[in-house]
């Protein structure tokens, strides 16, 4: 297991070894399959960030993000960044803010989102919009 917080800020090297092509600025997840999709960059040879699809990710360690290319940024709808995202269940009760996300580094797919008002299983996940993270009520 893995949080969001501590991929954010790592380098994101290619496995071949060139220099870095950046660092995380964020994870973004598809909520309908449950898992990361895509990580944004920030800095290096793509000085105003970039998107790289999950499948690009080769392993993710303590010190590095290593990826399987450095292809061209993949393009990505519209950012939604779910870490300090209020969090609503379906009936419109507040559930706090997202603090941070728990996932499977091996295959991105998301366990739970920690909130300022506990634990949220990844199942009970139903959208996640301009304004708040949807969830069911539990």
């Amino acid at each position: 297991m893995m949080l969001f917080t501590e991929v954010r800020g790592l380098p994101v090297v290619p496995a071949a070894g060139a220099g870095p092509l950046g660092t995380v600025a964020s994870l973004t997840i598809d909520i309908a399959s449950g898992a990361v999709s895509h990580v944004r960059l920030r800095g290096g040879p793509f000085r105003k960030g970039a998107v790289l699809p999950w499948d690009a990710v080769r392993t993710i360690g303590p010190g590095a993000v290593r990826v399987r290319s450095a292809a061209a940024p993949a393009s990505v709808p519209h950012r939604q960044e779910l870490l300090g995202r209020q969090v609503l269940t379906d009936a419109g009760a507040g559930h706090g803010t997202v603090l941070d996300v728990a996932f499977v580094p091996e295959t991105g797919r998301i366990l739970a989102v920690l909130t300022t008002r506990g634990e949220v299983p990844a199942g009970r996940l139903l959208g996640l919009g301009d304004h708040a993270l949807v969830v069911r009520e539990g």
